[in-house]
Parts: C-alpha cells; structure tokens; sequence
C-alpha cells in the first residue's frame, strides 16, 4: 500500500477559497478514485494560505484486474457452417483474444457471440498521472486570473507543486503559455519564520515536516489553536473574546502559524456604541472583541489579533494594529458625532438621492409605499383603535431607511438599522418607534433573532412585501441560481414573522391591494399583467412556506402539501388567509401521523375523497342535512353513514378548526363508514338510478367536505 502527497503551491489565497477549494475536492476526489477501482485508506485534505494539499493513504500499487465481458456480433454471422467467419475474425481480434475464446449465448434478440477477458490492472501512479492536472484545473471559484502568458486560470498564481507517492516524485506539469510548473519534492515552509525550501523525504512525513517549517496544514487544528489562544488572551487581560465562526473560520484560512496578539486602545472610544466597535475590529480588521464579562455588552479597551509574523515581534504588530484601529475609531466618533447633530428626520430628503431600483425610483418613494403597507397591515390587524401604536407603526416606516444616508452607514452599510435605532433615540423619538427601525431588518440571514415588537414587525413585513410586489412587477424574478434582490430571503422573513408573532394576517387580500396600488403608480414599467403578478406571488409565498414546513418544522412533504393543497385554488386562497392555520393543520397532521391514528382513517377520508370527486357537491357543504335524502336510503349502512355525519356535522358546528374533535370523530365513526363500502351491507355507489347514486355521492362528498377542513387527504401518501 503506498501513500500519495499532493501539495499546490501559490501565491496567497483569499481566505473564503481555501474553504471552496477543499470542499470541491472532498466532494470530487474519493468518486474519481472510486471510478478507477483504486480505495484508499484514508484522504486527508489541508489548506493554508499559500497552498492546498491532499494526503492519499493505503492505495493499492495498481489497479485490481477487471473481468470485461464483451457483445460482438450474431451468432449467424459470425459462423457459417461452424466455421468462423471475418465477423467472428476481425471481432476477436479487436478484443486480442483466441477464436476459440468466442462463447455464442441466447439473448432476447437471438444467439450472439460474447467474449470474457481480462483487463490488467494498470500502476496506480500511471493513473495518478492522468489525474492530478485535472485536479488542479477543474477547481472553480470567484474572480479567477491568469499570468504570464499563458491561459491556465485558478485563484492565485501556482509557484510551486508537490507530488510524491511514498518517496518517489510523480513527473506532473501545468502548462501555462511560456510557463511550465513541474511537480518535485520541494515545498516552502513559513514565508518570515521559515523562508528556506523543504525538502520533504516522503509523503508521510507531511504534516511534521510543515509543522517544523512553522506551518499548521491542519485547518481544524489551527483553528483550535487560534481559539485557545484568543480565550486565553482575553483571560489574562480580566476579559471575555468574542468569538463569532465567521471571523474564526477566515483568520484561521489567512495565517500559517498562529499566534494571538494583544493589543489596545484609548477607553474614551467606548463612548461608541458597541455595535461600531465591534463593526470596525470584525469586518474591518479581523479583530477578536475583547466583552468585560461574557453575555454582556460592555467592551473592555482591548483587541486581539492573530498575526502570521514573529511572535517575538508582538509588540511592533500590537503598536502597528493600534494605530489602524485608533484611526478607525476616530473616524468613527466623527461620524457619530457628526450624524447625531443632525434629527434623524432631516435625512428623509437625501432619500430621494438613493436610487432604490432604476424603473422604482428613490428610497424615499419606497418609504411611501412601504408606509402605505404598514397603514393597510394595521387595518387588518384591527389596530385603530390604539392611536398610540398606530403612530408608532407610520413614524417607524417613515424613518426606518434614514440612516441609510448618514456618514456612519455610508462607510459601514451593515449597521443599517442598527445606528438607526441609536440616532432615533438621540433624535427624541419614542423607544417603540427606534426599537422598530432596528427590528425591521430582522431576520437578517438564517438563524437570526425575529422581531419582538408589533411596530417592528408591521414594518418589517411591510418593507418584504413592497420589495417582493415591486420586483415581481418589473418581471424580475428569482431563478434557481439568481436572485440579486434577495426575494427568497424576504419571503421567508414575511412567513417566519407571522408565524413566531402569531398575527392574523391575510396575506392573500394584503397582495391583492399592494398590487392594485403599484398597477396605478407603475403601470408604465409593469411587465405581467395584474392577474400574473397576483398568481406569481401567490406561488412564490406557497413555495417558500412550503420549504420552510419541510425544512423548518420537519413536516413530511404530502402533509405539506395536503394543507397547501395541490392545483386547488380554494385551498391556495385559504392557505394564504391564514398561514398561522396551515402551520397548526400541517403539525396536527404530523403528530397524527406519528401516533398512528392518520393511518386508522386514511382508507376512509380518501376512498370517499376520490369518489366524491365524481358529483357535484361544492366543497363548503357540512351540513347532512341540507343536502342528503334520507328517504332514498336502501341499507342500513347508508343511515349509520348519514347519522355519523350527523354527529360529526354536531361536533364540529360551535368550532369549525378543532381538529382535535374533527380527527377523534372521523377515528370513532371509522367502523361505521367502512361498513358502507365493504361487508354483507355494502352498497354499490354508482347506482343505475341517477337519484340513488347522486345521494350516496353526496355522502362521500359530505365527509370529505369536513375532512377539507384538515386536510387535502388525496395528497397524503399511505404510510
């Protein structure tokens, strides 16, 4: 068993690429080897900034033999008079085997001549040769060079290539133009604590050969590394790290050999807010936050940084990111200071500056529209009687994108909303009204907090929807792998937020009055018609909470799509009245189905369901009574099914959406209804008598009328 080492040398990567990378090959590699019958022991893959590399243990030194079994030509035509002829002559020899090799076998087509032969497996480093330079090349990432003269395109500049197979160097080449890059046992240790070449004896000796050039190929043990160091940094210091994954994950993709690094800052910059200095140390400069205790807010006047140099130099890197970071910080105060001058309210006209989307005008057109949606939200809310709360929702949807133009959000656009709330508060306004302005981004990405107050969830979802209906209008929408305006995203917000704010909302009349409004105002640029847009929105916001039932709440796909209904635009149009119903239906139904008692009615609720759909009773009949004569009864089935309706019907009259009641009654009632359809007093639903079968369809038709109020059960599949 022999093991193979495959180092890529370049210049420096950025850091989201090494992930890319690595995870490309962890998903490419082992089938590649797989396809030709080559099974490794183990595949280790490594990745720092100036190189990617792959470790290949337990190959077998060549393939295995492959036993091949080949098709030639009929029987017929191959021997004549059990002779061979030139087909049977020229096909064995093709094949390089003997005429007496030549097997004729029946086949579904007639008799025909078959060969069995043996494929000698070839050297595994015959194939690593093949291989390896596809590797490389077929590695796909953002914003790709080239150099030199020739066309050979990856993230950075390859330098230098390793390939060995135990301890031999594998002859492999990149050509690029004028440049070739071939493959030797020489790789590069650290680029200031280890400038000289390694040159290493044997792929084994991989990992401890870096790690003593100053180099931690590992990226899970170098982020270790970087986590114990930063907590242990900001111990020593009386603190507590912030120690978000995102920035963890891209230190630990921009240095070779860690080392944590203190360093300071004037407390007088803590008069920030905590959002700008922890804003200004994460995304600008890759800083670790240093808290005075853990779960709190308050920052303490230190930083830390992970530095690639000298550790013996911490303390000239420490003054250098000082200086940066006291710049930064300085701009900053200026920024606070200068845009808290200001009332928030007095940057509403340079709105009109900020183009929204070119064929939607300004931000501040969007903020009327937006306010509009807020005022029609707390129409159906049945908010008008709190005068407080509605001035609270249309002073929060006036102001909630001003501070898209102040200095602080110009030069740190994710602070949006967050220096919103800040200068609404400095500005005097109410803490309902700057809580709002902060909220209504919310959720910002997966995983993140949902607004807690009604005023930010009014204008949250009223911001989603007039983004969603003014896209969709323009004829923009999302494809599988585009969607520039992030359409799904603000679908998803606007389902989450009903959902975890419980709020009553009617989606489906909110689209068709925002609609109405942006045919009047844009009638100019729309591109479907207003029927087009209604369905396409209809379509978009089932599907996404279609995917968040499944994926979220873990509902199984036909329960999902029993609720939602399935080509049914009365149940399309009663999911979108009442998404916090579809919610509470599609668990019941879960829950039903993991305790087994969906599987007791099933049978039932669909054979009714499927033959009801043969009359013509309407689907808003519950009532027995009104539409079923008893007088043309001809089995005692038929009553007991007529009397069970009864009782369902009674059952259910004071609450149509108990479906706890509705579940337990179909279950009690279940012998009864079986007996209609099968037993000594079973009947024949399609009798010849037009009025007898009408009745018994109008049976069916009657329980599957209550069973809608669930669920579509033609969608569910028998489990």
């Amino acid at each position: 068993m022999a093991t193979f080492l495959l180092e890529v040398g370049t210049e420096e990567l950025p850091a989201s690429f090494v992930d890319e990378a690595l995870a490309q090959w962890r998903s490419r590699l082992p089938q590649t080897l797989q396809d030709h019958y080559l099974t490794p022991t183990a595949i280790e893959f490594y990745g720092t900034p100036r190189r990617l590399a792959v470790l290949i243990k337990g190959l077998p030194l060549q393939q295995p033999d492959q036993e091949e079994e080949v098709k030639g030509p009929p029987a017929q035509a191959a021997f004549k008079d059990g002779q061979p002829t030139k087909a049977a002559i020229g096909f064995a020899q093709k094949q390089g085997v003997p005429l007496s090799s030549l097997e004729i076998r029946p086949t579904e087509k007639g008799e025909f001549t078959f060969v069995r032969k043996t494929i000698a497996g070839q050297p595994t480093a015959d194939i690593l040769q093949q291989l390896v330079p596809a590797w490389i090349t077929a590695l796909q990432g953002k914003r790709f060079m080239v150099w030199g003269d020739g066309d050979l395109r990856f993230s950075r500049p390859i330098r230098w290539l390793v390939a060995l197979l135990d301890d031999a160097v594998l002859p492999i080449a990149l050509v690029s133009g004028s440049e070739t890059c071939t493959s030797d046992r020489q790789s590069w240790g650290h680029r200031v604590l280890h400038p000289q070449p390694i040159a290493l004896s044997h792929a084994d000796t991989y990992v401890a050969a870096l790690a003593s050039a100053f180099v931690t190929v590992d990226l899970a043990q170098r982020q270790e590394t970087i986590q114990h160091q930063v907590q242990a940094a900001a111990a020593e210091i009386g603190g507590t790290a912030v120690i978000t994954p995102g920035l963890l994950r891209e230190v630990t993709n921009l240095v070779e050999w860690p080392s944590a690094v203190v360093g300071t800052f004037e407390p007088d910059f803590l008069e920030l807010p905590p959002e700008v200095i922890t804003t200004e140390m994460e995304s600008h400069q890759r800083y670790f936050p240093v808290l005075k205790q853990a779960g709190a807010s308050e920052l303490l006047p230190y930083f830390i940084t992970i530095s690639n140099g000298d550790p013996a130099k911490a303390d000239i890197i420490a003054a250098g990111n000082e200086r940066v970071i006291r710049a930064r910080l300085s701009d900053g105060k200026f920024f606070f200071d200068a845009d808290r001058a200001i009332p928030l309210e007095n940057y509403l006209p340079k709105l009109e500056t900020v183009t929204f989307q070119e064929s939607l005008g300004s931000v501040r057109a969007k903020v009327d529209r937006l306010s509009k949606n807020a005022a029609l939200i707390t129409d159906q809310l049945r908010l008008q009687q709190d005068t407080q709360q509605q001035q609270d929702i249309q002073r929060a949807a006036l102001l909630c994108k001003a501070d898209l133009v102040t200095q602080m959000v110009g030069e740190f656009p994710e602070l949006q909303g967050v220096m919103g709330q800040k200068y609404a508060i400095a500005s005097g306004e109410t803490e309902a009204v700057a809580t709002a302005i902060f909220e209504h981004y919310l959720p910002k990405g997966a995983g993140d907090t949902l607004p807690q107050t009604l005023t930010g969830q009014v204008v949250g979802l009223a911001d989603r929807v007039d983004t969603l209906v003014s896209i969709f209008g323009l004829g923009l929408v999302p494809t599988g792998s585009s969607d520039p305006f992030a359409l799904r995203r603000a679908a998803n917000a606007i389902v989450k937020i009903i959902w975890d704010a419980k709020l009553p909302l009617n989606l489906y009349t909110l689209v068709e009055a925002v609609t109405e409004a942006f045919k009047t105002s844009f009638a100019a640029v729309m591109k479907p018609s207003l029927d087009e847009l209604r369905q396409q929105l209809r379509d978009f916001l089932l599907q996404r909470t279609r995917t968040l039932l499944q994926e979220d709440e873990h509902i199984d796909y036909d329960l999902v799509s029993a609720v939602l209904g399935e080509n049914d635009a009365e149940y399309t149009e009663r999911a979108l009245q009442d998404l916090l119903d579809v919610r509470d239906r599609a668990l019941f139904l879960q829950a039903r189905r993991q305790d087994g008692t969906l599987a007791t009615i099933y049978e039932v609720v669909n054979r009714a369901s499927r033959l009801a759909a043969q009359s013509d009773l309407a689907t808003h009949h519950l009532d027995p009574t009104a539409v079923i004569q008893p007088k043309l009864f001809q089995k005692q089935s038929e009553q007991a099914f007529y009397d069970a309706l009864c009782q369902l019907h009674t059952a259910m009259a004071a609450q149509p959406q108990d479906y706890q009641t509705l579940v337990a009654t179909l279950s009690k009632t279940t012998p009864t209804l079986s007996r209609f359809f099968d037993g000594a007093d079973s009947v024949l639903v399609m009798d010849s008598d037009p009025a007898i079968k009408q009745n018994r369809l109008y049976l069916l038709g009657v329980l599957r009328n209550h069973a809608r109020v669930l669920a579509d059960f033609g969608a569910i599949v028998k489990s």
